[in-house]
């Protein structure tokens, strides 16, 4: 298996896994669902922010300020987004277990996604917008064989939408998977040791056209 695809893999993955975790989410926290509800976001606090690292992964080695807005969009999705994994994911579905059946929902549940869901709104428009500055990047540099970039963007709004539940958040964040490994696969820039030069960079775009 060539290196080239193996980091293209890796890219998709963490995106994809969420997808696949989706088909398995509760649509709604009761004591019933709530076992599942938390155990399916333990492994999300690896998965949310590896999302946002495949995104920085492909600006890797460059300093120009669109790099700089892809990696700080994507450290304040993986930061804020973690949060929302924690507090309405972990830590919600474990007080709702430990409540026990037939106890009605507490005010203090509902705090608590009080309290994770303007978080989780800061994470989303951090993925959207970090997807948006991917698009730009990609397509200025490599125009037509960037422009498939823009589909994150519309993954990255289905998720704010609806998180990863089926069936809209699981398209979403499958989208964002593929897209991550197709941009991996189709730019060799990212497999280089070190940084190209100014000259060998435009050869390089200009010979994709």
């Amino acid at each position: 298996m060539s290196k080239r695809l193996v980091l293209s893999l890796v890219l998709a993955l963490p995106a994809l896994s969420l997808a696949g975790a989706g088909f398995f989410h509760p649509h709604g926290l009761t004591y019933d669902t709530s076992q599942q509800w938390s155990s399916l976001h333990f492994p999300g606090l690896l998965a949310f922010p590896l999302v946002g690292a495949s995104l920085a992964w492909l600006v890797r080695g460059r300093n120009d300020t669109l790099a700089w807005v892809v990696r700080l969009t994507a450290v304040t999705y993986a930061a804020f987004y973690s949060a929302l994994d924690v507090i309405n994911g972990i830590a919600a579905g474990y007080v709702t277990h430990r409540l026990g059946p037939g106890v009605p929902r507490p005010d203090e549940i509902r705090y608590l996604f009080d309290i994770g869901r303007p978080l989780g709104d800061i994470g989303e428009w951090g993925l959207i917008a970090c997807c948006l500055a991917v698009t730009v990047d990609q397509v200025l540099r490599h125009r037509l064989w960037g422009a498939p970039a823009a589909a994150m963007v519309l993954g990255a709004w289905f998720v704010r939408g609806d998180h990863i539940f089926t069936p809209i958040g699981v398209v979403g964040m499958a989208i964002i998977g593929v897209v991550s490994g197709y941009l991996a696969w189709h730019d060799p820039r990212i497999f280089a040791s070190r940084r190209m030069d100014p000259d060998s960079e435009r050869e390089l775009v200009g010979a994709r056209q």
